[in-house]
């Protein structure tokens, strides 16, 4: 498993019920080695702009992905589950894509100014 992996993964929704769903390994974590994941949607309206990411057969590392339809790669779903609980990986993202993922995060995450 690498970062930017698109792998199988149990991830809760939001009615509480656990469903195997695509995500994005973002990063593996210190310690027990569970990973950081993002959730990947088909629908596309729930885009927050600016902040998730939208792939689509027209982008270079969609054949990659192993995605079937455009997606969202929403960060603001997020799960840390353990490797074992993975359930293996369909595809890759274009390593540009996992960096931006990351950096955008990271952004987010980041200290803001007071007051703002």
């Amino acid at each position: 498993m690498n970062g930017g992996d698109v792998v199988l993964a149990p991830l809760p929704q939001a009615d509480g019920r656990v469903k195997n769903r695509p995500t994005i390994a973002l990063r593996r974590l210190p310690g027990f080695g569970d990973w950081l994941l993002c959730g990947v949607s088909s629908q596309l309206r729930q885009e927050i702009a600016g902040f998730d990411d939208p792939i689509r057969p027209g982008h270079t590392d969609f054949g990659t992905s192993g995605l079937k339809a455009p997606s969202l790669i929403r960060l603001g779903f997020l799960a840390v589950v353990p490797e074992a609980k993975l359930l293996g990986s369909i595809g890759a993202l274009a390593p540009e894509r996992h960096r931006r993922l990351l950096h955008r995060l990271s952004d987010y995450l980041g200290p803001k100014p007071l007051g703002g």
